[in-house]
């Protein structure tokens, strides 16, 4: 047996080839060789800017001895969990289940088909803290497999778990409710300002994540209820991530999350999805509240997506690592902390180190391991009145330094890039390079665009109207599961919104046409995570819960539910509609972990304010306008002014008849005509976006 990872794609199981376990991918080779030598499974699931993988990998998969117990005893398969959810969600549920808890590395041990009878995640290389070691736990599972009495108990074990997560991930309510109604947003904007921590932002008293889809919740129930609570919430948890050690105040963007209650010191991965999501969530800040510094966040994190994650032609990279090199050694988050000496050298002016060491905390015991994570430790107005100097010229001047730092930073040695393009999660990053375009600079629909076409060129097979979700170093693989289909469908109906571009919309209709077809259970009435025919799993899970992502189901409803309108005799929005009914009462008992479905379920209880413009694109005065407004439940529709254009748009779409979105919708006296529509109820046609907007207000839901 032996390594089989040089032969992947994945950049994590590459990581892996040199080691001396005899790793193999998950595949029918593995899977036969553990029956062959009815031996156990041992499964290991991690990413490649999980720092504790790295950890593990060093001290226990690149030890002769421990290598030698798992080749001799078992099958060891690595997972990279970015590839392969479908996987990961299986048997991170049985992590839950048992231990009440999950993580990365995952560890998890197996029958030959595929059972689970052991699971951890770390474990040390020596006993510690009251862990066993990792040599401990292989010598008592080789014990228990080779003694009769204890494999039956195992393979009992094993039989439980199993049924546990099939119960768990597969099944529904036998009987379906009524479909949720509008005061559950309310009811989850509550349970979001009930736990949330009103000293520091966010939610919870220990590690802090960023939670976008509750603040999503709490702005839209803010905007539609006038409750100042629902408001502070959401700002303080912005503000929060704004101004702490989750931001990088020096190049831009977000990592993983925060050790800390107080948002001081991350976990230094940047993640992609982080990077498309909160800059959604500060988008819809900066418009409900005008706030100007959330979308200064906003673009700065688009600038590190453009500058450290875009691909040469425009799909998106999965994550930066949380370790570098510094000094001849890994060092976690050694490219983005500082001492004040490493600030002197890098800035000539004495008077502008001091203020970017004040403004930002850098001090000589530091917050992390003796130097500093940035964070934004003394205000404007501080600096000022402390220096004796004008706002302005203290604003110049910081910006001078931090762009100094910047190109003294870029000298250190990088982070690793895990250079996998994955479809569902560039999805995201076209949604927010889209809504980016509308509400900030319209330049950035061009990023998104060149993104949506990298995925549709080489990740979409038209033929097999198939969906591909990973494209690395020009290998192609792995068919898309339910949040490749979502998030890239979503992302290329925003990027529509955002261009007027109908083939963008034409492949929303198409993506949002397989989810129908393919993941869609009609006598369970529910969505699938995988492809119906696809691999045989212990389970066919549903991703129903907002994580790190959005929940796929949550984004494919909502989805759904919005390329109805132009397709509206494809019964898509009915399926948008029982999957609400489906699992109403389960968002009604938990609505603060269902985000997205709540989302998607308030969105269908008060209708999309349509906005139909009847032009040639979108005139710069209408985006302006559009700008202006948090509008969380916005379509805006671009359709060509005249019904003599409208042939090849339908072409593009497969259908015969004109949709009623864009029916009898015409520019009138030769000018660009906006049509709003909200509760089947129009709007006369209306020249100014402005005006049609306030005429829309009249009709907006309490």
């Amino acid at each position: 047996m032996e390594n089989r990872l040089a032969e992947t794609a994945s950049p994590y199981l590459r990581q892996h080839a040199d080691n001396p376990v005899a790793w193999q991918p998950w595949d029918e080779t593995a899977l036969e060789l553990a029956r062959e030598r009815d031996v156990p499974i041992f499964l290991s699931i991690g990413y490649s800017a999980c720092h504790w993988c790295h950890v593990m990998e060093e001290e226990s998969f690149s030890s002769d001895p421990i290598a030698t117990r798992l080749n001799e005893s078992f099958v060891p398969i690595k997972v990279d969990r970015e590839e392969r959810p479908d996987i990961d969600s299986v048997y991170m549920t049985v992590c839950q289940l048992v231990r009440g808890s999950g993580g990365w590395p995952l560890s998890v041990w197996l029958t030959s088909d595929g059972r689970p009878f052991h699971v951890g995640t770390y474990f040390p290389p020596v006993p510690r803290q009251g862990m066993p070691s990792f040599q401990q736990v292989l010598d008592g599972i080789v014990d228990a497999w080779n003694d009769p009495d204890e494999r039956d108990e195992l393979e009992a074990r094993a039989d439980q778990w199993a049924a546990a997560v099939e119960g768990e991930l597969e099944e529904t309510p036998e009987t379906p409710g009524n479909a949720p109604e509008r005061q559950l947003l309310s009811s989850a904007a509550d349970a979001a300002v009930r736990g949330a921590d009103r000293d520091y932002g966010g939610w919870g008293s220990g590690q802090k994540f960023p939670h976008p889809g509750r603040i999503h919740l709490l702005l839209r129930a803010a905007d539609r209820t006038g409750r100042d609570v629902y408001r502070d919430v959401a700002t303080e948890t912005l503000d929060a991530m704004a101004s702490g050690g989750l931001f990088d105040h020096v190049g831009g963007g977000f990592h993983r999350y925060c050790v800390d209650r107080e948002w001081v010191v991350p976990h230094f991965e940047k993640m992609l999805y982080d990077n498309a999501e909160l800059p959604r969530a500060f988008l819809a800040g900066y418009q409900l509240t005008g706030e100007d510094r959330y979308a200064r966040v906003a673009r700065e994190t688009f600038a590190f997506l453009q500058r450290e994650l875009t691909h040469p032609e425009g799909g998106l990279y999965s994550t930066l690592d949380a370790e570098s090199e510094r000094d001849g050694s890994r060092e976690e988050g050694a490219f983005y902390v500082w001492t004040p000496e490493e600030i002197g050298a890098v800035v000539d002016d004495d008077l502008d180190a001091d203020l970017f060491r004040d403004r930002y905390g850098v001090t000589e015991s530091g917050n992390f391991e003796g130097r500093t994570v940035l964070t934004e430790s003394a205000s404007i107005p501080e600096l000022a009145a402390e220096f004796d100097l004008d706002p302005e010229n203290v604003r110049a001047r910081l910006s001078r330094t931090r762009q100094r730092v910047l190109e003294a930073r870029a000298d250190r040695p990088r982070p690793p890039r895990d250079g996998k393009i994955l479809a569902g999660w560039n999805g995201l990053a076209i949604s927010a390079l889209a809504e980016g375009a509308l509400v900030l600079d319209p330049s950035y629909a061009d990023a998104a665009a060149d993104a949506l076409s990298f995925c549709r060129d080489r990740l979409w097979d038209p033929k097999r109207r198939r969906l591909d979700r990973r494209f690395e170093d020009g290998r192609v693989g792995i068919d898309g599961y339910l949040e490749d289909y979502a998030f890239l469908g979503r992302g290329a109906l925003d990027c529509y919104q955002a261009t007027s571009d109908v083939d963008q919309l034409a492949f929303a209709v198409e993506l949002a046409r397989v989810i129908g077809r393919t993941f869609y259970d009609a006598d369970r009435k529910t969505l699938y995570f995988t492809p119906e025919g696809g691999e045989s799993l212990l389970a066919r899970p549903q991703e129903l819960t907002d994580t790190s992502t959005p929940s796929s189901t949550g984004v494919a409803v909502q989805l759904l539910d919005a390329v109805d309108r132009f397709v509206p005799d494809e019964g898509l929005g009915e399926i948008a509609e029982s999957v609400l009914r489906t699992h109403g009462s389960t968002l009604e008992r938990n609505p603060l972990t269902h985000s997205s479905l709540v989302l998607a379920a308030d969105s269908r209880a008060v209708g999309a304010l349509e906005l139909t413009v009847a032009s040639d694109g979108l005139p710069d005065a209408f985006r302006e306008a559009v700008a202006e407004r948090y509008l969380p439940t916005r379509l805006l529709s671009v359709r060509p002014p005249t019904d003599d254009g409208l042939d090849e748009w339908l072409d593009a779409l497969g259908v015969d008849a004109v949709p009623p979105i864009w029916a009898d919708r015409t520019a009138r006296d030769g000018k660009p005509t906006v049509y709003a529509c909200r509760s089947f109820t129009c709007s006369p046609p209306n020249q100014e976006m402005r005006s049609a907007l306030e005429w829309a207000d009249r009709l907006a839901p309490e």
